[in-house]
Formats: C-alpha cells, sequence, structure tokens
C-alpha cells in the first residue's frame, strides 16, 4: 500500500474550510495519520531519491498540517526546502508550477503560523520568493503558470504573500483563468480555483473564526450535461516505446461515439465495439478518474511511468479522460511515458 499523503491532506483541508463541530477526537486521528504518511512517503526516497508519491503530495501533506496549526518536525520541513534549492521538483517534459506552488504555499503557512524557529523561517521566506519568481519568469504566453489546473495554486501563492496586486502576471493569469473556468468540472479542480477566485488562499482557512461563519452550505445534486444530438468519429492511437514494445504502435483505429461523448465514454466505445480486444483501467483519484492500464499496460508510479494523454501530432491535454470532449475527425494518443 501507498502512503495516502495527497489524499488525506485534501481532505483535512476540505475539513477546516467546513469548520466542523468542535470534536477533536476524530480530526487528531487524521492529523497523526497524515503524520505517518509523510515519513511513509520519505522511506522512498532512501531508495529513488524522491518521496514514494511524489513532493505534490508531500507538500500538500506539509500545508495541510500547517493549517491545522500543527508543529512539523524541523527535519521534515528541510527534506522539502533541500528539494526546493536543489531543482527536485521538476521531471522530464512536465510542468512544475503545481508543486513549486503547494511547496510555497506550504512555506508561507509555516511562517506565518510561526511554527518554526526565526532562521528556519528565514530561510522559507527566501525559498517562496525564489519560488514566485521562477513562476513569473515561467509564465506562458496564454498567461497560465504551467497549465490551466496548476494555475490557481500558482495565484494562491501570490494572494497569500500580499503580491498579487503589484504583480502583472497575476492579473494576466487571472484573466486566463476567467476564459477557462469550464475546464473546472470536478470537486478537486474547483476547489483549487474557487479560492483564487474569491482573493484567497488556503492559508485563510487557518484564521478562520468558525462560529462567525454563515451556515450557506445547501445540498445540490449535479445537473446532467446536455444531450447533444449526432455522432462522431475520433481515431484512437496507442502508443508504447521500446524496448518494452518492439511493435511501437499497438493500436490504430477510428471508434464511433455520440456528438458529446469524453474521452471516457471513446475508450468505453472502444471496448465495446470489438473484435479489437481494446481494454483499459481507470483508478479514482480525488482529480477524476485516472487512466491506469490500457491493453494489458499498467501504469507505475515506482517505476515513473504514466499515461499521457495527446491530441495529435503532440499536444499534451490539459484534462482528464473524464473532462476532455474531443472533436469530430480528432486524432488522439495513449502514451506510456516516464516521468
Amino acid at each position: 500500500e501507498w502512503p495516502e499523503t495527497g489524499r488525506l491532506a485534501l481532505y483535512l483541508l476540505g475539513l477546516r474550510a467546513t469548520c466542523p463541530p468542535p470534536e477533536p477526537g476524530p480530526q487528531r486521528s487524521l492529523v497523526t495519520w497524515l503524520k505517518y504518511y509523510l515519513e511513509e512517503d520519505w522511506a522512498g526516497s532512501r531508495r529513488h531519491g524522491h518521496p514514494l508519491t511524489s513532493y505534490y503530495q508531500y507538500s500538500l501533506g506539509v500545508l495541510a498540517l500547517c493549517v491545522h496549526r500543527k508543529r512539523v518536525r524541523e527535519e521534515v520541513i528541510r527534506r522539502l526546502l533541500g528539494a526546493e534549492q536543489h531543482g527536485r521538483f521538476g521531471h522530464a517534459g512536465g510542468s512544475t508550477a503545481d508543486t513549486e506552488a503547494v511547496a510555497a504555499l506550504a512555506f508561507a503557512c509555516l511562517e506565518r503560523q510561526r511554527l518554526v524557529g526565526a532562521r528556519l523561517a528565514a530561510e522559507l521566506r527566501a525559498a517562496t520568493h525564489r519560488a514566485r519568481r521562477r513562476m513569473v519568469e515561467a509564465q506562458g504566453w496564454d498567461g497560465f503558470f504551467g497549465n490551466v489546473y496548476s494555475t490557481p495554486w500558482a495565484m494562491q501563492v501570490f494572494i497569500a504573500t500580499n503580491t498579487c496586486r503589484t504583480q502583472p502576471a497575476y492579473g494576466r493569469a487571472m484573466a486566463a483563468l476567467l476564459e477557462n473556468l469550464d475546464a473546472f468540472t470536478t470537486a478537486a479542480t474547483m476547489a483549487q480555483a474557487l479560492p483564487a477566485l474569491h482573493g484567497r488562499s488556503y492559508l485563510d482557512i487557518a484564521s478562520m473564526r468558525c462560529w462567525q461563519e454563515p451556515d450557506m452550505l445547501t445540498p445540490v445534486g449535479p445537473e446532467p450535461p446536455p444531450e447533444v444530438p449526432g455522432n462522431k468519429t475520433v481515431w484512437l492511437v496507442v502508443e508504447c516505446p521500446e524496448p518494452r514494445c518492439p511493435q511501437r504502435r499497438l493500436y490504430d483505429r477510428p471508434v464511433p461515439a455520440p456528438t458529446g461523448a469524453s474521452l471516457l465514454d471513446v475508450l468505453r466505445a472502444a471496448a465495446a465495439q470489438g473484435p479489437h480486444n481494446f481494454t483499459f483501467d481507470t483508478q479514482d483519484t480525488p482529480q477524476g478518474p485516472f487512466l491506469s492500464r490500457v491493453l494489458g499496460l499498467e501504469a507505475q508510479q515506482q517505476k515513473r511511468s504514466y499515461w499521457q494523454l495527446l491530441t495529435a501530432p503532440s499536444t499534451s491535454l490539459q484534462m482528464g479522460v473524464a473532462d476532455y470532449r474531443p472533436r469530430d475527425g480528432e486524432t488522439l494518443i495513449l502514451r506510456l511515458s516516464q516521468w
């Protein structure tokens, strides 16, 4: 079993934001489990040089503990600080904006809540400044920090450090975010975007006065997406690199599907149409279904492999399999890649 660092951290952040009743027993148990997961997670560094899950999840864990005003061992903080100082957040071909941002939020929280000594607080302040500078330098022409989903995390860093009004990059990111709100369709992605849209960060929930918060939570059932008449054809390609797959291209066929179908619906249609025996599996995550296995080939976290989603010829999708809705005639590539 892999540590559930990120999932538990997100749950604890959400729990604090909803102002739960003052019953510390269950919360104390969850906090204890999160501290345990952080230690278990770091055990992977002795073999692999990085946490068993990722620095993103590890940063979330530190942030969640800080928001609950729980002290974190200095060694735990320095593990994350060392990774930031030596540029270990990155992986080949991918953006580090979300990891950089969550780590910076954790650093800013530890400093703000005065959970560390003066010397370490100064180091954390410097690390937050470096991360913010890198995000500004790496902002894309489209206004995003990394991609549409990592941008709200980065925006929260500017909010938490009171620099959003003086930083033009923040204004460009807000404009880009407002133009792409339809990308946020799951509870987890909405939870990242909503604080930034309201000029808040996750650090603000650490200082919430819950007895002054009005009870405005009203259950609302999700509305089904409108039915779009007609059909479309999507060309589906599955690729696996050598030497693992000498054939390289394992699947290359058109798949008919309803006009409003998501990529996940297209994969289901491919599995049902036969006789080509297309198979796939997904894994539930806080961000929605994650493509874990295609044609019997599994993406393995311990081997740093994942199924990359692209639209031909080589554009990475910025949405998950349940959110992206391909166009008629579009070619979609599922590529087993390393990160």
